[in-house]
């Protein structure tokens, strides 16, 4: 018997959590966990439960349909790896973390494709025997670059996409195509340092704390939903290269945490900005 994750977001209303729990229990459900948050801006109730028992998915999001009404937002999910297909383009950390923990089972996902636009890191890839697929973005334009990455995504059905330091800007359209299904590490305490070399200008602005930002992708750069963010103290007796690779540990760890929220279900975006239940 699998346990399930429901997911819910709607206008908020007295007595959600009480009539949601009346359709759980007359369906025979356990509810293992529940968090919940009302977004008093927006007048918009989150919810994240966990469920044992024999569910029957369609009949409970019907009667759930019929308890919240159409403008409820309502999934209902094994507890289960999500799949994901990774995107990267010369840099090695993050991909090298991720095919890591994909290796020993610790990265609550399935890696069913790596995507670079340049070939250096299919080696590492291959040797954890996943596909690598090499699309060069050289001699064309950003149209067709894109529907040869699309045309290359689209068999493999992920449920999230992960740049990986893929370092292109991606269309509204591209984005359009996946919307809230892409996940962004950039390498800057956001919204601090947004665009190129953010190091860079970090180090010449002799800053005391660099960091890194998890984030949903959207048509503006580098100022999707924030996932979650990390720093690290740094001083002025380092080197670039040093403060260099201090943020590489940061945008590993911060990478692997969001993704870890994003694939259990625990995020939900709303307007520019992410509601986490944890």
């Amino acid at each position: 018997m699998e346990n399930h994750v429901l997911v819910i977001h709607c206008p908020d209303a007295k007595g959600l959590i009480a009539r949601i729990s009346a359709v759980v229990f007359r369906n025979n459900l356990n509810i293992l966990a529940m968090k919940e948050f009302v977004e008093e801006e927006t007048n918009t109730f989150f919810m994240r439960s966990e469920l044992s028992g024999n569910l029957q998915s369609a009949l409970l999001l019907q009667e759930l349909r019929q308890e919240l009404g159409k403008e409820a937002y309502i999934v209902i999910n094994p507890k289960q790896k999500k799949d994901i297909v990774v995107l990267c383009t010369k840099e090695h950390h993050c991909l090298a973390d991720l095919l890591t923990r994909h290796h020993f089972g610790s990265l609550h996902a399935r890696i069913l494709a790596v995507i670079g636009n340049y070939e250096y890191l299919q080696d590492i890839t291959q040797r954890f025997e996943i596909p690598y697929l090499y699309i060069s973005h050289e001699h064309k334009d950003k149209f067709q670059f894109e529907q040869e990455l699309i045309q290359a995504i689209l068999p493999f059905k992920p449920d999230y996409l992960v740049l990986a330091k893929f370092m292109r800007i991606l269309s509204p359209e591209f984005v359009a195509r996946f919307e809230n299904k892409i996940i962004n590490i950039h390498h800057s305490f956001l919204p601090a340092f947004i665009g190129a070399n953010p190091y860079k200008q970090a180090y010449e602005r002799g800053v005391k704390l660099i960091g890194a930002t998890a984030h949903m992708v959207n048509n503006q750069l580098d100022e999707g939903p924030i996932i979650t963010q990390q720093v690290r103290a740094v001083n002025h007796s380092m080197k670039l290269k040093e403060m260099i690779d201090a943020g590489h540990e940061v945008e590993v760890s911060v990478l692997s945490h969001a993704l870890q929220l994003v694939l259990e279900d625990r995020v939900f975006v709303s307007g520019n900005k992410t509601i986490i239940l944890e």
